[in-house]
């Protein structure tokens, strides 16, 4: 066998086949769904991944409201940040989060950024998602198809 003749494919930002896909999180679990969604974003489910070129799809969310946290989380798990004063480390909870106008967005987003790249890349990739808190969302001229998250790993 001629193993010559097998190339690896680099995928860059023209030939990347990009699609829009929402995602249904009704009764997700928020780090499972987040998980597989950074990798929708990150495009490992497709054959042509290339690390460092953004070849993911662009993820739509609905019903963002309705995320499902196990056990105690919604008031044990503690998120930080911290303003750059003295003193000014700050503390939330996933509850707390929830209840502020576009909380569901807020979470799921923060959520999701913790699971990609920490470079320019990453940040380019939390572009492609877009949050809404019920079942309609404005892409509808994108076409884009619903999937089944409980299908991926």
């Amino acid at each position: 066998m001629n193993t010559l003749s097998y190339k690896t494919i680099s995928v860059n930002a023209e030939t990347a086949q990009k699609e829009w896909v929402v995602v249904d999180a009704t009764d997700q679990v928020l780090g499972r769904l987040c998980s597989k969604v950074a990798k929708l974003l990150r495009g490992k489910y497709k054959p042509t991944f290339t690390p460092h070129v953004d070849c993911g799809d662009n993820v739509i969310i609905i019903n963002a409201d309705k995320v499902k946290l196990t056990g105690n989380k919604w008031t044990d798990r503690i998120y930080y940040r911290y303003t750059g004063y003295p003193g000014g480390q700050r503390e939330s909870t996933p509850a707390s989060i929830m209840a502020k106008p576009n909380g569901a967005d807020r979470l799921l987003r923060r959520v999701v950024k913790g699971m990609l790249p920490k470079n320019k890349l990453g940040a380019k990739l939390l572009d492609n998602l877009y949050i809404y808190a019920g079942a309609e969302h404005k892409q509808q001229a994108q076409s884009p198809k619903s999937i089944d998250i409980n299908q991926y790993k």
